[in-house]
């Protein structure tokens, strides 16, 4: 349990450093591959040793090497989120699919909502790539009919209230990329999962979403990420769900 905790943690540091390039790049419509990581302030390249996962952000305290810009606290934050969650997959449920499937759902839910959080902006390559990944495992674990409709009935659902919200209310009220988190979730989790994470996530965000607009004075018409919400229930049933998996 020692060695596969962290061997899972390390791998999970190494893939939040990839995940903050992720939510750099894909938002603005950037190459994930080039030009190589590098400094968005003075454009000078990043060396190895100043990309080691938290430990650079660390011995630089904050700032690039050579400009001094400050580097936001984000990217330790995300790297350490990601090595535990690995860490905690590969603890408690070993190198399985199942741990693989875990750790990638909540990877991918985590992105998604600091991209949406940030930007508003749900990318499809994440949310069509991660029910294309859904279905794999599902097709793998013999459940790939209980996956199919929970992305159709997850994209279908969404689609049909966005389309009677903006009939009734005269504007958006559910953007596609929610249509399509909604989807991911399903293929990964399956139908069952549904009537929870839109509850849930229903009662999040008129909670959360209505004290922040609240606080913040701001007109009820104004657009909250919804993404956020979505990702959190998600990751709620993902996890209660752990214990009867073996964990």
């Amino acid at each position: 349990m020692g060695f596969w905790a962290l061997a899972g943690g390390v791998f999970g540091l190494v893939l939040g450093s990839f995940a903050n390039v992720l939510i750099h790049r894909l938002p603005r419509g950037e190459s994930i591959v080039h030009p190589r990581s590098h400094c968005p302030h003075c454009g000078r390249t990043i060396a190895w040793f100043d990309n080691v996962p938290v430990l650079a952000w660390l011995w630089l305290r904050g700032r690039c090497r050579y400009c001094q810009a400050p580097i936001s606290w984000r990217y330790p934050f995300v790297e350490m989120v990601f090595g535990l969650i690995w860490g905690v997959h590969l603890a408690l449920l070993g190198p399985s699919v199942v741990a693989l499937k875990g750790a990638l759902l909540l990877s991918l839910l985590f992105v998604l909502a600091w991209i949406d959080l940030e930007t508003m902006l749900l990318p499809d390559a994440l949310t069509l790539g991660g029910t294309l990944v859904g279905l794999a495992f599902a097709w793998w674990e013999g459940r790939l009919v209980d996956a199919a409709v929970g992305a159709a009935l997850g994209y279908l659902g969404f689609a049909a209230i966005a389309w009677a919200y903006q009939k009734l209310r005269g504007h958006e009220g559910l953007g596609g990329g929610d249509w399509k988190l909604l989807a991911m979730i399903g293929a990964f989790l399956g139908w069952q999962a549904l009537p929870f994470v839109v509850f849930l996530s229903a009662l999040a965000g008129l909670v959360i979403g209505g004290l922040w607009l609240w606080l913040a004075k701001k007109d009820w018409r104004t657009e909250v990420p919804y993404g956020p919400f979505l990702a959190a229930a998600a990751a709620g049933w993902w996890i209660a769900g752990l214990q009867g998996l073996g964990a």
